[in-house]
């Protein structure tokens, strides 16, 4: 599976951006994406997912309200559309891949997008 990112950029603080993902090759029917980020020096944490379980997006406390998760009806496209930004959203923000599960956790990711580079100023 290859996932591909699109949509990062620069914005105001305040502003909003959406962010898609595209996934190629063979999924399993359990197959679920989600959203990391990493800001620079700090460790990659999770954004927002969406469970195999019960197909229902998750978002992490610092975004909750703010980001919304939108799944393609195939499940081979993500969109996170993000509104009020904060100049502490800055970060790349990374599309995950998991066969199964939450995708709320590194250890669970199969797959990884390449990065898409979102900056806020004030």
């Amino acid at each position: 599976v290859q996932l591909v990112e699109s949509g990062g950029g620069s914005v105001q603080a305040g502003g909003s951006l959406t962010l898609s993902c595209a996934a190629s090759g063979y999924i399993y029917r359990t197959f679920v994406m989600g959203w990391f980020r990493q800001a620079p020096g700090q460790g990659r944490e999770w954004v927002a997912s969406i469970s195999s379980a019960d197909g229902m997006p998750s978002y992490s406390d610092s975004v909750k309200g703010r980001f919304t998760l939108r799944q393609g009806n195939d499940k081979k496209t993500l969109y996170l559309q993000m509104t009020t930004l904060k100049p502490e959203d800055t970060a790349m923000y990374y599309c995950a891949g998991c066969d199964i599960g939450v995708c709320s956790v590194i250890p669970d990711v199969n797959y990884w997008g390449h990065g898409a580079q979102v900056t806020v100023s004030q």
